[in-house]
């Protein structure tokens, strides 16, 4: 199927009261995360069902499409290019992570970034050097943070928890609520697997979580459980301000 199709069939989508929602709802005022991010307020089912029938567009098109401000076209090609690298063999899968790499400046919102890191950035690297995902994860750019943590999902679901404990780590400093959001919810994803291993991380790192990162993560556990990790945290906190406050 021709690009200019689907830039027509996406055009012809385009619902005003809708795009002036999610405009709002994915912050693209001025000085915010979302900054100058376009939207038609296209339903995801809809786009789901365009990337299907324009599924065979080539890295070109999708180049186009992942530079347009437009944040439909970079979803839709991503949802293409997720599609793509499930059908492909060890060769294409390669040259789609390398793509994914080389436009990894227009995957820059929260919903590209969860949509794609995982079923390519994260597959990907399953089984291989994953030193990329350290470099992400220490980037000046948000965005490539997020990947870096998001993209350790698929390790999780194979029961390979490293990689997520020792990128959470590295961003526990992190000023950007997004990150404590994402970071929170990677390792409640771990604690779904394996609670043990979870509350090791929690007994030596809970004090210095960023308390939206311990909400998210501690989502899962018991009551008790949760009542004990946010109660330390509230003395950490109390304390440090004591201290600070002495001194």
């Amino acid at each position: 199927m021709n690009l200019e199709f689907l830039y027509q069939e996406l055009q012809h989508l385009h619902n005003p009261q809708k795009a002036k929602i999610l405009s709002g709802f994915f912050k693209t005022g001025k000085g915010d995360y979302g900054e100058g991010d376009l939207f038609l307020g296209i339903p995801v089912p809809k786009q789901r069902t365009l990337s299907k029938k324009y599924s065979t567009l080539t890295f070109s098109d999708l180049e186009k499409l992942l530079s347009n401000k437009i944040h439909e076209h970079r979803f839709t090609a991503l949802l293409i290019l997720t599609s793509q690298y499930n059908k492909a063999n060890d060769v294409k899968k390669e040259k789609i992570f390398q793509f994914y790499l080389k436009n990894i400046h227009s995957i820059n919102n929260w919903d590209l970034v969860d949509l794609s890191a995982p079923l390519i950035v994260g597959n990907y690297l399953l089984h291989k050097d994953k030193k990329i995902l350290y470099k992400l994860a220490q980037s000046q750019k948000l965005w490539e943070r997020r990947i870096a943590i998001v993209s350790t999902l698929t390790f999780i679901r194979h029961n390979q928890f490293k990689d997520t404990l020792k990128i959470s780590e590295l961003l526990l400093k992190d000023t950007q609520d997004l990150l404590h959001k994402a970071t929170g919810w990677m390792l409640r994803e771990v604690g779904k697997k394996n609670e043990k291993t979870l509350e090791e991380f929690l007994n030596k790192h809970h004090h210095e979580m960023p308390r939206t990162m311990l909400r998210y993560t501690i989502e899962r556990l018991t009551k008790e459980k949760k009542e004990y990790y946010m109660g330390k945290k509230i003395d950490s906190t109390r304390s440090l301000f004591l201290r600070r406050s002495t001194s």
